[in-house]
């Protein structure tokens, strides 16, 4: 070969006239989960299309033209051609869903910010869990019709391409995605130049293009920083994700917030409704501050005109997971915010406080600056409400402001083909229509146990043939021999896939637990290891490439599949990503997950399992705590919150032991004479019949605009209208609360009685020292509830006393009457809580004082 320098040209296909649309459909996200449009790509070049990593449009740029244009000459691929266009045109074209929860008015906007994206492997802008539920979320809104629009950044480097080597040791490698092979387009302007906008950070100016990316009906805006206009160490923000320092963090948000914000005000796009997915978008409340500010409005209202229709979720259960900065460096970030928004620097960093901390917390500011807030599990928005009770300081967790929302996974994407085509049949073209009417699904109980049954083998045949493949693959690159590939395999029999498979995947964090099975390891042996009912178990997933304990815990499942007597049978596969993810929850018997309870906010990974009639084994937490029914999957009840955590993880894994060993592995493996066992098909029917119409995205979503998107629109309408004199009289009414609230006080008037006869009435009457406030400032208020052991405040009835008088002590008496529709022993409470028409939750001021 020359020395001389080697030069590259790339040599594009023209598409032919007749596949003139195949182009359209590369740039569209609807192919993530229509797999017709994907399997029309393979179709063309199988080989082609697995290097290219499954990406549409990578494929279109390097297939040969002749395979195209003997594509036009073939019956059969045209036909298939013709009908998912037809197919894409009515999904564009179709109607609202009916679960699309109604009540948006025709220029409602809903903008939905979020750190990272997942809505395929062909296009890496995300990591984990976060990510995909953010891509179920954009594609069920599109399912549904819904005004969504959505504001990311975008990466030349997602989240690492992972090996493992023969010790078990995690391998990082990132690439950098080349942005024309990506389902993305540069947003212009109408007279055709480039959207790009300015965000000011420290000294200096930091130029942001934008991009657009389709995902059926909703717009996906992308900021990116890699300019030439812009320094070296900018042009690296938006490189990789979740790399860098606390300064690359810092900046990332500041570009995802204000810069989002920005963007959207320079494309023409002014959103009724903001909703930021985690904290790291909450700078974008300061941003729209600034802009209301600008135009007139004080700090105080502007504060509450965006908090009126400003939507937070957060997804972490443990108070260490925010996000948190030092005061110095918001100082330093935001000095020009302090003189725009014509507010001390105190004022600033109170919005970011938390009692207790000297940092300004992401989650404070996001809660500071928005009226809905909501945890992703019902357990989780208990844990979040206690997390962030600081915030509401006089407030019981109970009553606070943070509600909840359990996530829910996009079923079109992550439900095997092959049980699309077995409802088809059997349920009707109409399931797709019915996706979340649990009476509906109860039809599978209808679909023979035999074709039931044959469907999760056919999966699980193709599950094994996938892992086959990639273990294959991993056993050369670790120079393994055929004989050790040999006995890896020995299990995994596409064949004849009667062996019961246990599935463990997702991403290796101490709290998730992974090597929790491998606690006992004799009782494990004597339970996987039988002549005559096998246990295989495959275990996958990435650790951050900074968890130290995280990359311990990859290791350990690896030494643990290196011994003898499990090799083969404890299967650790690299590589983990959406397609795998797809493989193993419709390929697997059985899906573990192990958390430390309450420490899984949600988690998907399981929903996603059971309705492909796969069961979960889980411990009761996340979403699956409120899933679980006793028929669906077995349960691993979590131990108290105050055991040590040796202590807890024996408890545990003896839980998981004796389920096994008592119950999954007979259920199993008590087979018929024709080969399995119809009480695992009647649970695994279970599983689907319940999961599936209740744990999906456009449940979710639906809940989302119902409970959060059309409320927070009216009430930003309310505050917006005439002038911001809402926001303006609710602001002005909360300052003088606070002002006034320390001095306010409540005492008996009345003697209380100890016992009285059913139907009688009793008297309350109470003096309020209101200090300055008026009654119709404040609800004075009575809870009452049969007393039990365990009373919550949800136990209650809540009853209003009504404003009589003035007393001579200048106290202001409210009195009650009431005849308790109750009999025994009754517990009450008396309180009384600040109260204004404009409020959007009758206790986000935090205040409340109880008798």
């Amino acid at each position: 070969m020359s020395s001389g320098t080697a030069f590259t040209i790339a040599v594009n296909p023209k598409i032919p006239a007749r596949l003139a649309r195949l182009d359209e459909l590369a740039n569209d996200l609807w192919y993530s989960w229509d797999r017709s449009t994907r399997s029309l790509f393979s179709r063309l070049h199988p080989g082609l299309w697995g290097a290219v990593g499954h990406n549409p449009k990578a494929f279109l740029k390097r297939v040969d033209e002749s395979i195209l244009l003997k594509a036009t000459e073939d019956p059969v691929f045209m036909a298939n051609y013709n009908s998912i266009i037809s197919a894409y045109d009515s999904y564009q074209s179709g109607p609202a869903h009916p679960d699309s929860g109604g009540g948006f008015q025709p220029n409602d906007q809903v903008a939905y910010f979020c750190f990272e994206f997942g809505f395929h492997e062909s296009f890496p802008i995300y990591s984990g869990g976060l990510g995909i539920l953010a891509g179920d979320h954009c594609k069920a809104a599109s399912d549904l019709r819904l005004p969504l629009i959505c504001v990311g950044l975008l990466y030349r480097q997602g989240y690492f391409f992972q090996t493992i080597d023969n010790q078990g040791n995690q391998q990082v490698t990132y690439t950098d995605s080349d942005f024309e092979d990506l389902p993305v387009m540069p947003v212009l302007h109408e007279n055709g130049s480039e959207v790009r906008i300015e965000v000011d950070l420290p000294h200096r100016k930091v130029v942001v293009k934008v991009w657009r990316a389709k995902i059926g009906h909703v717009t996906l805006y992308l900021l990116d920083t890699d300019l030439p206009e812009n320094s070296l160490d900018d042009r690296d923000i938006t490189h990789q994700l979740y790399g860098g320092d606390r300064i690359m963090r810092i900046e990332q948000e500041i570009i995802l917030g204000v810069g989002g914000s920005r963007a959207l005000r320079e494309i023409g796009i002014a959103p009724t409704v903001w909703h930021i997915n985690e904290g790291h978008a909450a700078f974008m409340m300061l941003e729209r501050m600034r802009d209301l500010v600008q135009h007139g409005l004080d700090f105080a209202g502007a504060l509450e005109a965006v908090a009126a229709n400003t939507v937070f979720t957060t997804h972490t259960a443990v108070p260490a997971g925010h996000d948190y900065f030092s005061n110095d460096m918001i100082s330093t970030y935001f000095e020009g915010f302090c003189h725009d928004l014509k507010i001390t620097r105190e004022e600033l960093i109170s919005l970011g406080r938390v009692p207790g901390s000297n940092d300004f917390n992401m989650t404070a500011l996001a809660i500071h600056g928005s009226r809905f807030h909501n945890g992703v599990s019902k357990i989780h928005g208990n844990v979040s409400a206690r997390i962030c009770k600081d915030l509401w300081a006089q407030i019981e967790p109970e009553e606070n402001p943070m509600a909840y929302i359990t996530n829910g996974v996009h079923v079109p994407t992550f439900l095997a083909q092959e049980w699309s085509d077995l409802f088809d049949r059997y349920l009707g073209y109409e399931w797709r229509t019915n996706i979340t009417d649990p009476e509906y699904w109860s039809r599978i109980e209808a679909i023979p146990d035999h074709l039931f049954w044959s469907v999760r083998q056919t999966l699980k045949s193709q599950m094994l043939y996938g892992i086959r493949a990639r273990l294959a693959f991993q056993n050369s690159r670790n120079h393994g021999s055929e004989a050790h590939l040999d006995r890896l395999l020995r299990f995994t029999d596409p064949i004849n896939p009667n062996i019961l498979t246990l599935g463990f995947a997702r991403r290796f964090a101490t709290y998730k637990r992974a090597a929790l099975l491998f606690e006992d390891l004799d009782w494990l042996r004597r339970i996987v290891i039988h002549q005559e009912r096998p246990v295989l178990m495959i275990f996958a997933g990435k650790a951050h490439p900074a968890d130290v304990p995280g990359q311990d815990l990859i290791r350990r499942v690896s030494q643990i599949a290196q011994r003898p007597e499990f090799e083969g049978q404890l299967l650790l596969v690299e590589g983990y990503d959406l397609r795998l993810a797809r493989r193993l929850v419709a390929g697997v018997d059985v899906w573990l997950n192990s958390p430390v309870y309450p420490l899984e906010a949600s988690g998907t990974s399981g929903m996603k399992a059971g309705i492909n009639g796969t069961i979960n084994l889980s411990v009761l937490d996340g979403w699956w705590g409120e899933g679980y029914n006793g028929k669906n999957g077995w349960a691993i009840k979590p131990g108290p919150e105050n055991m040590a955590p040796s202590l807890r993880d024996k408890e545990e894994s003896r839980d998981f032991y004796e389920t096994l060993q008592d119950h999954v592995v007979p259920l199993y493996y008590n087979r018929d004479k024709f080969g399995y066992s119809p009480e695992w098909v009647k649970m695994a029917k279970n599983s689907m019949m319940s999961l599936l119409p209740r744990y999906n995205a456009a449940r979710m979503v639906g809940e989302y605009a119902k409970n959060f998107y059309v409320p927070a629109s009216r009430q930003g309408a309310l505050y917006a209208d005439k002038d911001f004199s809402g926001a303006k009289k609710i602001a002005a009414w909360k300052a003088f609360v606070r002002k006034s609230w320390r001095g306010v006080s409540i005492r008996r008037l009345d003697t209380p009685g100890k016992c009285i006869s059913f139907g009688e009435t009793l008297y309350f009457d109470v003096a309020v020292r209101l200090n300055g406030l008026q009654p119709e400032d404040v609800v004075v208020e009575l809870l009452i509830c049969r007393q039990f052991k365990k009373t919550k405040l949800c136990d209650f009835k809540h009853f209003k006393f009504e404003f009589s008088g003035i007393e001579e002590s200048g106290e202001h008496q409210f009195t009650l009457n009431l005849t308790p529709d109750l009999c025994g022993k009754l517990e009450y409470f008396i309180r009384v809580y600040p109260s204004h028409p404009l409020l959007t939750h009758p206790f986000e001021m935090g205040m409340m004082v109880w008798l």
